[in-house]
């Protein structure tokens, strides 16, 4: 059995992922903390479990081996730091950090600590990113020249992140206020396609970025976004992500001198010279079994599986410090290289 507690429970996964861990029966979940007790409450009495009016009974309880972190962003840097000394394996929503400066510091004491980590970034798991990815290393595109990756939806459009003072429980209102949660729509989306870019192109070299708001439903808040990112291999990308959207049919795109694939409306269009019936002309489905979710790959590996995939802290801190340069890209009007 693996004993995990909960500290913070204002992110809208939230729900999701106090149902996984109530489900799993290899897990004891036993406590839950936010530093607002109408949201705490809801939660435990959602699932049965221990509700803590502070941090401190999960960080210094021996039971507890990790901690998965949902609170706001401006909070994760306390809480990590908290839990990494005390040796508790870590689970934090995405974006790890604020930014660049405070991911890596998260990222240095979990690794100084020699604790497990993972984070929200699904798209790794996914049965055609993983495809491409082995693709990729197979040499199958050629040299790459471009890509596109795209996370959107109507969230604003559709009031999702409005205040609720009747149910506070189920307000997302800080996550379009960028001085709690670090970013607005083009980071919160964002970093997904970032994730997922970075993980199957390398590092980047450097970025611009144009940002900005449609409707303004969130004062100061972003809510649409393009970005460009020159990687370190020559391949120049775009990355979109928005608020505002009432479609997103082409995820990604990646296109080579041997080959070019896009995801249109979730499904694969493949095209390689260097493979047999890869002519794009029907979507492809020879593609390999699915990941388990983050969460779930996080539980195996602090239950004592090896060799599993999960992000690192160090990777982590490198997004939001990707992220962090686009929008200092777009407040500069000129290219930013990340730290």
């Amino acid at each position: 059995m693996v004993t995990v507690a909960v500290a913070g429970v204002a992110h809208i996964h939230t729900p999701g992922f106090i149902k996984k861990l109530k489900e799993r029966q290899d897990v004891n979940f036993k406590y839950i903390w936010d530093p607002v007790k109408e949201r705490a409450q809801k939660r435990g009495a959602e699932v049965g479990v221990k509700v803590v009016a502070s941090a401190n009974k999960i960080f210094n309880d021996p039971e507890v081996q990790a901690v998965v972190i949902c609170s706001e962003t401006n909070l994760h840097k306390k809480l990590v730091l908290k839990a990494a000394a005390a040796k508790k394996h870590l689970f934090v929503e995405k974006p790890l950090g604020l930014g660049a400066k405070d991911g890596y510091a998260m990222a240095q004491a979990i690794e100084q600590a020699g604790l497990l980590y993972q984070t929200g970034y699904a798209q790794r798991c996914g049965a055609i990113n993983l495809f491409l990815k082995e693709q990729i290393q197979a040499g199958n595109f050629g040299k790459i020249t471009r890509a596109r990756g795209s996370s959107c939806h109507s969230g604003s459009l559709g009031g999702w992140f409005d205040d609720k003072p009747q149910d506070p429980a189920n307000s997302w209102r800080w996550m379009a206020d960028p001085k709690i949660a670090g970013c607005g729509a083009y980071g919160d989306l964002g970093t997904h396609s970032l994730d997922l870019l970075i993980w199957l192109l390398g590092d980047v070299e450097k970025v611009a970025a144009q940002i900005g708001a449609a409707t303004d439903r969130y004062p100061g808040c972003d809510e649409f976004g393009e970005g460009m990112l020159k990687f370190k291999n020559g391949c120049v990308a775009t990355l979109a992500s928005s608020w505002v959207d009432q479609a997103n049919p082409v995820s990604l795109l990646i296109s080579g001198t041997e080959g070019h694939a896009v995801v249109f409306n979730g499904q694969l269009h493949f095209t390689s010279k260097k493979v047999q019936g890869a002519d794009g002309k029907q979507p492809w489905t020879q593609l390999p079994a699915a990941l388990p979710s983050p969460l779930d790959l996080f539980l195996d590996a602090v239950g004592g599986k090896q060799g599993l995939p999960l992000v690192t802290a160090r990777e982590a801190a490198y997004r939001s410090s990707v992220m962090e340069a686009l929008y200092q890209a777009n407040k500069a009007g000129k290219w930013v290289a990340p730290k």
